[in-house]
């Protein structure tokens, strides 16, 4: 490929995955917080009660997903990849600055709790296709051989907003006191999300279209797609049991280790921020390595693996961590968990791309991966949460992981039953 070709090309992977960095910042922000937005917006009361209030309103923005997935799937489907990835930062963008800037529970009462679950509502909505936007036009212009390694700088991309939020919250702990953070201190990354927005849109309004949306010379109605969606319900489903085991291994080593960290194994915010930044950089490192790796040995043997070893170690290993709690056997829990997210899901963000139909592959893959979002990942510090004060066992959020990568792994062998040859040609025919 010659040099201002390869230029050109990583140029337009920084730019569709800038835009995705704000959604998952925000995300982690939340959920890194969720204490202290707990006590601002809602009464006071019991702790516990509060943290799984938060957590309960940073859910709920997943239950907007699939709604997002359909109808703004949909409009990039029809429309094209570039203006749908443009309208859905704009939204993003709204839900930021709404939740960055409610006066909390003290101030307004009621109204505080309900603009907040708002915003999230609105972040959901957009985010319900930001993912599979992103994902499809990182396939799309992949140069041949190489889409798991292009993709995967999808998921990549948001690694960098766990680190950056993990950065912030670990110089914010360590210059404020805790009545400070409840107080302001947890604005103060939501107002720096808020301040690169600009930056962002100047990064996605120069993306080009992809060559391969192009030259598709008819491109259907809403309703066309929304009845191939339909039409195509089974492969959907498997997409969505596909993910399961993305969603709630990411959201509980990035999401919920500060809480995980902090109330469970009684670490100070600092170690169990630091923790969660070093899983921010070990899912970087291993999203695109086994995203490369599964474009030479296919899909498949990285998806069983990793679901076979996270559904046999991932309670164990939790049960070991809370045997002791130290900051360095979370460490090392965190990150071998790590190692079985990222590598996971940078065979499965690949394949899923290349398992929905062309006409509605944006549409399909959105609405799968919300499903899996809503249904099971984005919930998972409020299960978490709720599973350790029901059984009073802390490592019981392992068991949750297991179970996803249970689902993971029966829905990996449905969609990949079929004969060796078959799959090769399935192998090749997807890098072309």
């Amino acid at each position: 490929m010659p040099t201002s070709e390869r230029s050109a090309k990583i140029r337009a992977v920084v730019r569709v995955a800038a835009g995705n960095f704000l959604e998952m910042y925000d995300f982690m922000v939340f959920g890194y917080y969720a204490s202290a937005i707990g006590r601002a917006f809602f009464p006071k009361g019991n702790e516990v009660a509060q943290l799984m209030l938060a957590f309960a309103t940073f859910g709920v923005g997943f239950l907007m997903r699939p709604l997002g997935a359909l109808i703004l799937g949909a409009y990039i489907d029809k429309h094209g990849r570039r203006a749908g990835l443009i309208l859905t930062l704009g939204m993003m963008s709204i839900g930021t600055i709404s939740i960055a800037v409610v006066p909390g529970y003290a101030a307004i009462g009621i109204a505080a709790p309900l603009l907040v679950v708002a915003g999230r509502l609105l972040q959901g909505f957009s985010a319900g296709v930001e993912l599979g936007g992103v994902s499809v036009y990182l396939s799309e212009i992949a140069t041949p051989g190489n889409k798991g390694f292009y993709v995967a700088w999808q998921s990549a991309s948001q690694q960098c907003a766990v680190v950056f939020a993990a950065l912030i919250g670990v110089v914010l702990s360590s210059s404020l006191t805790k009545a400070q953070m409840d107080s302001f201190g947890w604005r103060i990354p939501l107002l720096v999300g808020c301040l690169i927005i600009p930056f962002l849109f100047l990064l996605r309004r120069s993306l080009t279209e992809t060559e391969e949306f192009q030259q598709r010379r008819r491109r259907p109605s809403s309703g066309e797609i929304l009845r191939s969606v339909a039409t195509n319900w089974k492969l959907v489903t498997l997409g969505t049991m596909l993910v399961t085991m993305t969603t709630v291994s990411f959201y509980m080593i990035t999401t919920y280790t500060p809480t995980f960290g902090r109330n469970v194994l009684h670490l100070t915010d600092r170690d169990a921020l630091i923790v969660t930044l070093c899983v921010g950089v070990s899912n970087f490192i291993w999203l695109p390595l086994m995203g490369g790796l599964s474009d030479r040995i296919g899909r498949r043997p990285i998806l069983i693996t990793c679901t076979v070893l996270a559904l046999v170690t991932a309670y164990p290993a939790l049960q070991w961590a809370v045997a002791s709690p130290s900051f360095s056997r979370l460490l090392i829990v965190e990150l071998w968990l790590s190692a079985m997210y990222g590598s996971y899901n940078g065979a499965m963000v690949v394949y899923l791309t290349e398992i929905m139909p062309l006409e509605v592959r944006a549409t399909g893959f959105s609405l799968a991966y919300s499903m899996a979002t809503a249904l099971f990942g984005g919930f998972t510090p409020y299960i978490s949460t709720w599973l350790i004060e029901t059984t009073h066992n802390q490592a019981i959020p392992g068991a949750w992981i297991s179970l996803a990568a249970l689902i993971g792994l029966i829905a990996t062998l449905l969609l990949t039953a079929r004969p060796r040859e078959q799959r090769a040609h399935h192998l090749v025919e997807a890098n072309a």
